[in-house]
């Protein structure tokens, strides 16, 4: 590939970018989906249900990795309803005829998701520690947690583009999601899974989101755990290879 054509594909990216965000920008309940929901959940669980909760320390240090996670998964739908609705809308074949990189189409979707995610994961944070959220976690284990908050955005913006990609109408494409926006309150979010009831807390367990979450908690507490947190990518990583084979193949098809 020549130096002109990755200038060109990057250029058409930062297009698709800015689209995307001009879109949010219109959509009143994206950004409220996105940024503001997480932060009343965790405004609820922490004032109405937090004394409810034993969980062996302030719940509110326990709160946060999960609304952390929550603030990720809550802006899911908007991507995958705006992905379907290229895909159904022949706004594709418009691109197609300006010459637009067809990769810059699902890498402005994902870069899109993921800095509405840092916008949301902000939110929480700020709010967190106004609750009086406090870590001990040093800037190293800072660093960890970041990372692994933003391989699972990554993760999971190639799997919501994969799956907008397949729905057939954007309304499909909102139900899709529905399930990765359910699953972290299935998990170690809220209470800790053993707590949890038979079957409930074995699925809990196993499922994809507790030992990211986990492995969040341990780097914000200062005491990180190299099992959860080698689960927790190993988890992500699959996600992203899933997410991208399946949505670069599906916008080869119908595009």
């Amino acid at each position: 590939m020549s130096t002109l054509s990755v200038s060109d594909a990057l250029f058409d990216a930062s297009v698709m970018l800015r689209r995307n965000f001009t879109h949010i920008a219109r959509t009143p309940v994206t950004i409220f989906n996105a940024a503001l929901m997480p932060v009343v959940m965790m405004l609820i669980f922490v004032y109405v249900f937090g004394d409810a909760f034993d969980v062996g320390e302030n719940y509110i240090d326990y709160a946060v990795p999960g609304m952390l996670m929550l603030a990720i998964s809550y802006g899911l739908s908007g991507t995958a309803v705006s992905v379907s609705s290229d895909m159904t809308k022949g706004v594709i074949n418009r691109f197609k005829v300006m010459d637009v990189s067809r990769g810059a189409v699902l890498t402005g979707h994902v870069v899109a998701s993921i800095l509405t995610n840092v916008v949301a994961i902000t939110a929480v944070l700020g709010v967190g520690f106004a609750l009086g959220f406090r870590s001990p976690a040093t800037a190293l284990h800072w660093l960890g947690a970041i990372g692994v908050m933003v391989a699972t955005a990554f993760a999971a913006a190639w799997l919501t583009v994969a799956l907008g990609m397949a729905a057939k109408t954007p309304e499909a494409a909102g139900m899709s999601v529905v399930p990765l926006i359910m699953l972290p309150f299935v998990s170690s979010a809220i209470v800790p899974a053993e707590k949890m009831g038979p079957g409930v807390r074995q699925f809990a367990q196993y499922q994809p989101f507790t030992p990211i979450i986990e492995s969040l908690r341990g780097f914000l507490a200062g005491t990180p755990s190299g099992g959860y947190t080698a689960a927790a990518l190993a988890w992500c990583a699959g996600f992203a290879v899933v997410g991208y084979l399946w949505s670069r193949a599906t916008f080869s098809k119908r595009a």
